[in-house]
C-alpha cells in the first residue's frame, strides 16, 4: 500500500485472531456478551435515574461506571465483531477511525480508575465523617467529582494521542486486535522517545495515584471500623466497600497484567487476548456485582420485575 500522511489514510488492522471453525461461535458469544453489557449497564443507569430513593451521591457517582463501560464496549466490541466475519486481508480501517478508537480505548481504561477513585472518596466521607456527609457530598460536589474524573482522563488521553498524531507515517499495518496509542506511533519511522516517555509517565502517575489513594482510603476506613463498636456501621462499610474493592481489583488486575505482558514480546498473543478481554469482562461483571451486592439496587430490581410480573 502506498505510504501517505493525510487524514483518511487507510490502515490494515490485524483484528481478532480466530480459526475458521470458531468464527461463528466466537461471533455469537461476543455478540450476546455485547448485548448483555449494553442492556445491563443502560438498565442500571435508567434504574438509578427513575428511582428517587437511589438519588443519593453514592448511586449518582456510580452512574459514571456503567456510562464508561458503555463507551468502552461500544468503541471496541462492534469492530471486533466485524473483523471476526472479515478475512484478514480485508480488515481495513481509516486513520481517523483508528485514532478515535484508540482515544476511546484509552479513555475507557483511564476513566475506570478515576471514577473508582471518586467513588472511594464518597465511601470515605460516608464512613469516616457520617455527620458531615450531607454537607460535604452536595449535588455541586457530586458534579465536580464526576466532571473531574472525566476531565482528567480526557486531558491525559488527549495529550497521549496528540503526541502520536503529530508524527508522520511510513507504515500501514496495525498489529493488534484494535487500535491503541502504541500501535499508532509504531506506524512512524520518526523518533518516538517523547511518546514513550509521556506514556510511561502517564501510566505511572495513573497507577500510583489510583492505588495510593484507594489504599489510603481503605486504610482509614479500616481504622475507623476497627476502633468503632457500631455493628451497623461496620456492616454498612463491609457491604459497600467490598463491592467497590472487588470492581477495583478486577480493573487493576487487568491493567497490571496487560502492562507486564506488553513488556515481554514472547507473550504478545496472551497480552493481546487480555487487551480484548478488558473491555468485555469488567463491563459484564460491574453491573452484576453492583446489582447483586448493593442491597438498595437489588431491592429495586426485584421490585421492577415484580411489577412487570403482576402487570402481565
Amino acid at each position: 500500500m502506498e505510504n501517505r500522511t493525510y487524514n483518511d489514510h487507510v490502515l490494515l488492522l490485524e483484528g481478532l485472531k480466530v480459526t475458521q471453525q470458531s468464527t461463528y461461535p466466537a461471533f455469537t458469544l461476543l455478540l450476546i456478551t455485547y448485548i448483555f453489557i449494553m442492556v445491563a449497564n443502560i438498565g442500571l443507569i435508567v434504574l438509578i435515574s427513575m428511582e428517587r430513593s437511589l438519588h443519593q451521591p453514592m448511586y449518582i457517582l456510580l452512574c459514571n461506571l456503567p456510562l464508561n463501560d458503555i463507551v468502552g464496549a461500544t468503541a471496541l466490541i462492534p469492530r471486533l465483531l466485524w473483523d471476526i466475519l472479515t478475512t484478514a486481508p480485508e480488515r481495513y480501517i481509516t486513520y481517523i477511525e483508528c485514532v478515535i478508537q484508540a482515544f476511546c480505548a484509552h479513555l475507557f481504561g483511564t476513566t475506570s480508575h478515576t471514577v473508582l477513585m471518586i467513588m472511594a472518596f464518597d465511601r470515605y466521607v460516608a464512613i469516616c465523617n457520617p455527620l458531615r456527609y450531607a454537607t460535604i457530598m452536595t449535588n455541586k460536589m457530586v458534579i465536580r467529582l464526576s466532571v473531574s474524573a472525566w476531565g482528567v482522563a480526557i486531558v491525559l488521553v488527549g495529550i497521549l494521542l496528540g503526541l502520536t498524531i503529530r508524527l508522520s507515517r511510513c507504515r500501514s499495518n496495525i498489529f493488534n486486535p484494535y487500535c491503541d496509542n502504541a500501535s499508532l506511533f509504531k506506524l512512524s519511522c520518526e523518533s518516538v522517545l517523547i511518546n514513550n516517555m509521556y506514556g510511561f509517565t502517564f501510566t505511572v502517575v495513573l497507577f500510583v495515584s489510583s492505588i495510593g489513594s484507594i489504599s489510603l482510603t481503605y486504610l482509614k476506613i479500616a481504622i475507623v471500623c476497627l476502633s468503632s463498636k457500631n455493628s451497623s456501621l461496620n456492616s454498612k462499610a463491609l457491604t459497600t466497600c467490598s463491592t467497590h474493592l472487588l470492581v477495583y481489583l478486577i480493573v487493576i488486575g487487568f491493567g497490571v497484567t496487560i502492562i507486564i505482558l506488553h513488556r515481554f514480546p514472547k507473550y504478545a498473543e496472551l497480552g493481546q487476548m487480555c487487551s480484548v478481554l478488558f473491555p468485555v469482562i469488567p463491563t459484564c461483571l460491574n453491573p452484576i456485582i453492583y446489582g447483586l451486592q448493593t442491597k438498595e439496587i437489588k431491592q429495586r430490581i426485584f421490585r421492577v420485575f415484580h411489577r412487570a410480573k403482576v402487570a402481565a
